[in-house]
């Protein structure tokens, strides 16, 4: 039992510590008067992506490569399946458009670079090298993009200056959630990296299934989180930006950084199967996007039951 409860305080302790780094982070920057596109692109998104990154970086430091890079992946698919599929069942979710299209299918050309990686395994730091420098310049496109007159999946994904009116002023409320945040996050990611360690052996299966879906759901929360409110506000279209988006930082940032701390193993799961899922699903979404023009109440549910089936497969 104590294992639950450490891998469900984990994920609520990731979750706010998440919310106020990124706050307390965001409020020093305004204050700074860095502009509100260069907080979107650089804070807000590498913040909302801290959970996975601190989670994949303790599991890797303690062995569990398959708790690592499970996380990563599983947290993509779920973003896919999970996090725009449940909202669709509430509002029809559009995704058409020409940066959509484009940034699904640099989150596809990504996607495809990372699974060459895996096949070489160990992951090494040479990797997370070259994940960073792609990093960067897909940074480097959304930032031209933008400012050209353009639109920014990660503008869209990340929230918007009325979003960010629950951030602290003052600069001491400012620096104590920023120092909070930073102090809970490697606090949670233990936390949960033990309790998933301690069921995987409970119940015989590897550290892998268990960050392809129960780690991989917990992290995916803020995602999930986000799109729903976002479909209750009715601007449901925010939502794809903020999937490709965060599907794309899991992937550049969290296993770039996670391999230049150590190598990384996947295991024989991940690369025999899970990450062949991970490409359907983004190859799906395009397809969606490109023809369907959006996601529906019967494609929502599809997505739905397609990913409540993984579940299931994974576990049997």
């Amino acid at each position: 039992m104590t294992q639950y409860i450490f891998v469900a305080v984990g994920i609520a302790v990731l979750v706010f510590g998440g919310d106020i780094l990124v706050r307390g982070a965001v409020s020093l920057a305004e204050r700074l008067a860095i502009p509100p596109l260069v907080i979107g692109l650089t804070i807000v998104s590498f913040g909302t992506s801290a959970p996975e990154l601190f989670i994949s970086a303790d599991a890797a430091l303690v062995g569990l490569g398959g708790l690592a890079v499970g996380n990563v992946v599983g947290s993509n698919i779920a973003n896919i399946l999970l996090v725009l599929g449940l909202p669709a069942l509430f509002m029809k979710t559009p995704c058409a458009g020409r940066a959509v299209d484009r940034n699904i299918m640099i989150m596809i050309g990504l996607t495809l670079v990372f699974m060459a990686m895996l096949y070489f395994d160990p992951l090494r730091w040479h990797d997370g090298i070259i994940l960073l420098i792609l990093l960067g310049l897909f940074l480097r496109e959304q930032y031209v993009t933008a400012t050209s007159g353009g639109t920014s999946v990660l503008v869209e994904a990340e929230p918007e200056s009325d979003k960010l009116a629950n951030a602290p002023d003052p600069v001491w409320k400012s620096t104590a959630f920023l120092i909070a945040g930073i102090a809970l996050l490697p606090l949670g990611a233990h936390l949960t990296v033990l309790g998933a360690q301690e069921i995987a052996s409970n119940f015989g299966i590897s550290d892998a299934v268990i960050g392809l879906t129960v780690v991989a759901i917990g992290t995916s929360l803020p995602e999930l989180a986000a799109s729903l409110m976002a479909v209750v506000r009715g601007n449901s279209s925010v939502a794809v930006g903020n999937v490709v988006g965060s599907n794309i930082f899991n992937i550049a940032a969290i296993m770039g950084l996670t391999t230049l701390i150590t190598d990384v193993s996947p295991g024989p799961e991940i690369i025999g199967f899970d990450m062949w899922v991970m490409l359907a699903v983004a190859i799906i979404l395009a397809l969606v996007a490109r023809f369907l023009k959006a996601i529906s109440f019967w494609t929502g549910l599809g997505m739905v039951c397609l990913y409540v089936s993984y579940v299931a497969y994974s576990f049997m």
